[in-house]
């Protein structure tokens, strides 16, 4: 009679369960969000990098070997003083030069598939295709030249792993998405999307590590109406596609170092639910800005976790730009690269005078490596 009872209360129990689950499912599909907004904050920020298990397809000469370390020893096989040897290459690293050759070998990728999406509109030969093939002509060059590199391979990668830890932990890395006038969260053919730097942590369970949704967020009015930023979108079964905008500038720490990237016709294709956000987040990221947030958020020690040389990396970011020419030089000062971005539904607070101000949607003229150190 006990087994009986079990067997009818599991049955009940799962068919109520089940009756759940579906109706959650609807919601979802029929949600419209309370006065047609709706917030998002950032919980996870990784560079796209398609990753096999066996390197092979998108690495065929292998992963890149030649790391600080491996260089120093090559470099200066007998020693010497500090000033030629120690400060000689860490000036390197600081000070780059991409007209110089590079004594090492550095291997990119080789493969065809990538993350990321078709940014100029064209299919060319040397452009990827998604991993599921349904999207040619996809740019993203910054993954060609991070994509060999041990350090920059999430999540084992040490470099991927911390800075994307810190987007979790350090409140500078606060990104904000606001959605208004949404009429539907399936499909509705025109919707603004905010972007703010929030101010507070991020809402967790009992373990500190899982981020929750339904949470508050205040914005930042005094130093951040410089990372504010209004783009215009629609929403496809789903799925939220903002138009470009010529320049965004997206709040960047490591380390505890408060940094910035800097993204010229940024663009968002990001799967919305009610309660978190799925997506991509992509354009022309500035070359000379990312490296130099690269080298000032790690040391040395940091970057041979991985072999991840930065003399060597900035000389083929300079290589691989494919956008936006100087016009002194015309040689192009930003790269093609995409970013994973992960999101929990947070409540914003605006300050209680009003709006923060529109970030001007226009970019400064390119700065050389000198100029922005």
């Amino acid at each position: 009679m006990t087994h009986k009872l079990s067997r009818t209360l599991r049955a009940v129990l799962l068919a109520g369960a089940a009756a759940f689950i579906s109706a959650a499912a609807m919601a979802a599909e029929d949600y419209v969000p309370e006065n047609g907004t709706i917030g998002y904050i950032v919980t996870d920020f990784e560079w796209q990098v398609y990753l096999t298990a066996d390197n092979k397809e998108e690495c065929a000469a292998g992963l890149n070997p030649w790391g600080p370390r491996e260089q120093f020893k090559a470099l200066y096989p007998n020693g010497g003083s500090v000033k030629d040897t120690h400060m000689a290459f860490e000036i390197a690293g600081w000070f780059p030069n991409a007209e110089t050759p590079d004594k090492f070998p550095f291997y990119e990728v080789t493969g065809k598939k990538s993350y990321g999406l078709n940014l100029d509109g064209k299919v060319d030969a040397d452009d990827f295709v998604s991993p599921d093939g349904k999207t040619a002509g996809i740019d993203n060059e910054l993954y060609r030249v991070i994509g060999c590199i041990v350090n920059l391979r999430p999540p084992e990668g040490a470099t991927a792993f911390y800075a994307n830890k810190a987007v979790m932990e350090e409140r500078w890395n606060r990104v904000l998405l606001e959605l208004t006038n949404v009429d539907s969260m399936t499909d509705d053919d025109s919707v603004d999307v905010t972007m703010y730097r929030g101010l507070d942590n991020l809402l967790t369970d009992a373990t500190g590590s899982k981020y929750l949704p339904g949470g508050s967020m205040r914005i930042d009015t005094k130093w951040g109406n410089k990372y504010v930023q209004h783009f215009k979108g629609k929403i496809v079964d789903g799925t939220l596609i903002t138009e470009p905008v010529p320049y965004t500038v997206v709040p960047w720490s490591s380390f505890q170092l408060p940094t910035e990237q800097k993204f010229h016709d940024m663009r968002m294709q990001i799967k919305l639910q009610p309660d978190s956000a799925l997506g991509i987040m992509a354009g022309y990221v500035d070359v000379e800005n990312w490296y130099w947030q690269t080298v000032k958020s790690e040391s040395t020690h940091h970057q041979s976790y991985g072999q991840s040389t930065p003399s060597s990396i900035y000389k083929v970011l300079r290589k691989r730009a494919d956008a936006y020419p100087d016009p002194k030089t015309g040689r192009n000062t930003a790269i093609s690269a995409s970013l994973q971005a992960k999101m929990v539904q947070t409540f914003i607070i605006h300050a209680p005078g009003g709006p923060v101000a529109m970030a001007p949607a226009s970019s400064p003229k390119p700065a050389t490596a000198s100029q922005q150190r």
